[in-house]
């Protein structure tokens, strides 16, 4: 599994804009659909600042996620930039692989 992770500061007035698009049925999980190897998506938000959020994107593997990019590339960027009102900042946390185990 290859997971990536965002985090976002969205504008007071653009948080019901920004769920509906990041949800698990929103824009972003529509758009990932149409790519082979896409596992889900699910957004977090935070208890302690209404404003602030996590999302989660789950790919079978990396080689997925890349072959999405390459088919979907505009589309990709072209909803980035229409949903980027919504935030007023927005950091990649990393990318993160499941699956693996420590040896005892």
């Amino acid at each position: 599994m290859y997971i990536i992770l965002w985090e976002f500061a969205v504008e007071p007035g653009k948080v019901e804009e920004f769920v509906a698009a990041y949800g698990a049925e929103g824009d972003w999980a529509r758009l990932f659909r149409q790519a082979d190897g896409f596992r889900g998506t699910r957004l977090l938000r935070s208890s302690d600042d209404p404003t602030r959020f996590v999302t989660i994107d789950s790919w079978e593997d990396v080689l997925s996620f890349e072959r999405f990019r390459e088919r979907c590339g505009d589309e990709y960027r072209a909803l980035d930039a229409r949903l980027e009102a919504c935030t007023a900042s927005e950091r990649k946390i990393g990318t993160f692989t499941e699956g693996w185990s420590l040896v005892p």
